[in-house]
């Protein structure tokens, strides 16, 4: 079988100083690591759903995010919609079904933005409800000049290559930990999700690489991803001590 032809990466066009501001936000947790009776993106952090903590992130006045796409599982609509009423959230926000894993969520949530001509969309874990507004604007200043960039943090602990020859020590200052937001220009991440899904696909970052060098910015280790019960505990000291500000 032949294999398939990549992209040639190419100098992409780079948004106009008044391109709008847009954010994909992807939820499609299930919440079996988390052992509990719902979604973590529907658990309780400080009395309120993590996503919502996360929508209000993105709806700072200091962003000015234009429009914020909220991604789910087709099953789980109702139940945000529900929540929504029950927590009077009054956040704008297009609510958008999903797709069967994260690429095609990401690519369901480009499309509901395909009538802007340009743009940054800035796309983010629904279950990273820490972000701060200072992490959020790097990337998309970064964007804004090179077209692709995402936050990432140094490991802080010490880092081995495991193989069958058993295992090697890495560099841990040449490595980093991907987070979210990754932020593109709009029309190079339509480009980018034009191309079929691939295996290796872990991000957006991986999804944009043969097209565009992703500029990497500082992100946040408090920018936890929920996952698992200890990071809910986590999440709840640092959202009290006003950590995440």
């Amino acid at each position: 079988m032949k294999a398939p032809t990549l992209p040639k990466r190419q100098a992409p066009e780079l948004p106009g100083p008044q391109a709008p501001r847009l954010a994909i936000l992807v939820a499609g947790g299930s919440g079996t690591r988390m052992g509990a009776d719902r979604p973590k993106q529907f658990l309780l952090l400080r009395g309120e759903p993590v996503l919502l903590h996360t929508l209000r992130r993105f709806a700072e006045p200091a962003l000015g995010v234009h429009e914020t796409v909220l991604v789910l599982p087709a099953d789980q609509l109702a139940t945000w919609q529900q929540l929504c009423a029950e927590f009077r959230v009054s956040i704008p926000h297009r609510l958008v079904a999903g797709g069967a894993t994260r690429w095609a969520s990401v690519k369901a949530g480009l499309a509901a933005l395909s009538e802007y001509p340009e743009g940054l969309v800035a796309v983010h874990d629904g279950v990273r409800p820490l972000v701060s507004r200072q992490v959020v604007e790097r990337t998309y200043a970064a964007a804004a000049t090179h077209a692709a960039a995402a936050a990432a943090v140094m490991p802080k602990d010490s880092v081995r290559l495991v193989s069958q020859h058993g295992s090697a020590a890495q560099n841990r200052n040449r490595l980093r930990l991907m987070q979210t937001p990754q932020t593109f220009e709009i029309d190079l991440l339509r480009r980018a999700y034009a191309m079929p899904e691939l295996a290796s696909f872990t991000d957006d970052a991986t999804v944009v690489d043969d097209l565009c060098r992703v500029q990497l910015v500082d992100g946040d280790y408090r920018n936890l991803k929920i996952t698992t019960p200890e990071d809910l505990v986590v999440a709840e000291a640092l959202l009290g001590g006003g950590a995440a500000g």
